[in-house]
């Protein structure tokens, strides 16, 4: 290689820095991007049809810095660089380049890389040290081999140590996460559905140190399942690929959870609670799992023509009654956690907002879950809660996520740490077209503005059942007996790894335009 055909790192006018190499090939970082020239790359990497070429060759390659996994000098030989490569929409692979340095010093080289991996991650964590938790018998089957396929070449370009366990039982991954060495551990990756993300909040909470371990190991979710509520909202997205890169690039954000408590039990809800149609249509429809998310659709359908109601009373500690002023609410929340975002805190146990009444309820890293602060269901109902009995109710829907399923966006106000919940409810005895409407409309999130739908923002609420000696109580999908009980939210209990810092749903309608 002779001297004009030298590697350079150069700054350009706009502030890019370039290594180029000889016979015309250089790798710029310029934008958001990393622009890779390089002939060879760009005919390898034409759009094909039919095994044939087709428009005309870019004159470049640009990858997003988001896809960018690793970069490294290898031996002093080789610059190194691994990337997420998106075939599809929904489908990503580990991709990798590589060029030979030459008589280029390795330093240059690797202050090059490093620059590019501080481009790639910004305030996201490398290198994570995750214990992975796989649920073989997840919604339709299969998430052994999709992690093998799908997930873990990604992990494993980002140098993530991965420390993975398929599971043999129902209730392991509490086992396994009361037991769970947390400073060995920088995230609980769970692929699954999202009864194992249940059981690996309850096992943290059942810790004596379960405050300090709720806020110390991350969880993140890889969709595996048949709703994947979680995976949707902290990724946005219900596949794999998509799912994985954004673990990768997930920052650290702190997340409301739920206590749910019948008697003298408690468990923590990170999802939702319901009773009603909803709930029938979640545990009643287990025997349709190979169906996958469609298995709720059917349930739904099978239901809204029996026009069944569920009888009870519903006391509530409500916050914000009005939609306008959740919209207001929504807004606040919504500007915060991008403002929080943009200024590189990338949501890093972020409280972007805080609630009306809840403001100084943070729990500290202190020992065990934080105290109840309004009893439980053999309690006194507080004087400040409104009590309404309902005698054609036909769903009660209490969430702290927005997307229950990847086209069930039933909460589009939730936000994920405003010491909140959103709590929906309609009748039973609503015309069959206007219920399969009210249904319908929850795919776009315009089911908030449905006349026919309550939507309330709350701190607590007590559930007691009438004239019903059995039914479905769902909690994060997972089935409860079937008797009062009693939910509390605890502002940024839990933490999670997410996408931007805020739930990926774009908010109830209109939301933009509140005052």
């Amino acid at each position: 290689m002779s001297e004009s055909e030298s590697v350079s790192l150069v700054a350009q006018p706009n502030q890019s820095h370039v290594l180029a190499f000889g016979n015309g090939i250089s790798l710029s970082l310029r934008g958001d991007t990393l622009v890779v020239v390089d002939r060879e790359l760009v005919k390898r990497n034409r759009t094909k049809l039919c095994g044939v070429a087709i428009g005309k060759p870019p004159a470049e390659i640009a990858i997003p810095y988001y896809d960018v996994l690793w970069a490294s000098v290898d031996n002093n030989e080789l610059i190194v660089i691994d990337y997420a490569a998106h075939k599809s929409k929904t489908h990503l692979e580990h991709a990798k380049i590589r060029y030979p340095l030459g008589e280029v010093p390795p330093a240059t080289a690797q202050t090059w890389a490093e620059a590019l991996l501080n481009h790639a991650y910004g305030a996201a964590q490398r290198q994570r040290r995750a214990k992975v938790l796989i649920n073989p018998h997840a919604g339709p089957g299969g998430a052994v081999r999709k992690w093998e396929r799908e997930v873990k070449p990604l992990f494993e370009a980002a140098r993530m140590t991965l420390d993975v366990l398929t599971t043999t039982h129902g209730g392991q991954g509490i086992e396994i996460c009361e037991g769970l060495d947390v400073d060995a551990y920088d995230v609980v990756v769970v692929c699954s559905g999202d009864g194992l993300v249940f059981e690996v909040f309850n096992g943290l909470g059942r810790r004596p140190d379960a405050r300090a371990a709720l806020q110390k190991v991350a969880v993140a979710h890889i969709p595996c399942g048949s709703g994947n509520a979680m995976s949707c909202n902290l990724n946005g997205s219900y596949f794999r690929g998509p799912s994985a890169l954004a673990v990768v690039k997930g920052v650290r954000t702190s997340v409301d959870l739920m206590s749910f408590t019948q008697g003298s039990r408690r468990s923590l809800s990170f999802l939702s609670q319901s009773v009603g149609i909803i709930a029938e249509c979640d545990l009643g429809t287990e025997n349709m799992r190979w169906l996958g998310a469609k298995r709720f659709e059917v349930g739904i359908a099978q239901r809204i023509f029996s026009k069944k109601v569920y009888p009870c009373d519903i006391a509530i500690k409500v916050e914000i009654e009005s939609k306008d002023q959740i919209k207001a609410h929504y807004k606040r929340i919504r500007h915060g956690a991008e403002q929080d975002h943009d200024n590189d805190n990338g949501g890093r146990e972020s409280m972007a907002g805080t609630s009306l009444s809840t403001s100084d309820s943070k729990p500290d890293a202190g020992d065990g879950l934080p105290p109840l602060r309004f009893g439980t269901v053999s309690d006194k109902i507080p004087e400040d809660w409104q009590t309404i009995p309902y005698d054609k109710l036909g769903n009660f829907y209490c969430g702290n996520m927005a997307w229950m399923a990847p086209d069930a966006n039933f909460f589009p106000a939730a936000c994920m740490n405003d010491g909140l919940m959103d709590v929906v409810v309609n009748d039973g005895d609503i015309p069959a077209a206007k219920y399969i409407s009210l249904m319908t409309s929850a795919e776009d999130g315009k089911i908030f503005d449905n006349p026919l739908v309550s939507y309330r923002k709350v701190v607590a609420y007590r559930f007691t059942p009438r004239n019903q000696a059995d039914g479905y109580i769902s909690v994060d999908g997972e089935r409860m007996p079937f008797e009062p009980f009693q939910v509390e939210i605890h502002p940024g209990l839990g933490t999670v790894l997410s996408k931007s810092g805020r739930y990926e749903a774009q908010g109830p309608p209109n939301w933009e335009k509140s005052v």
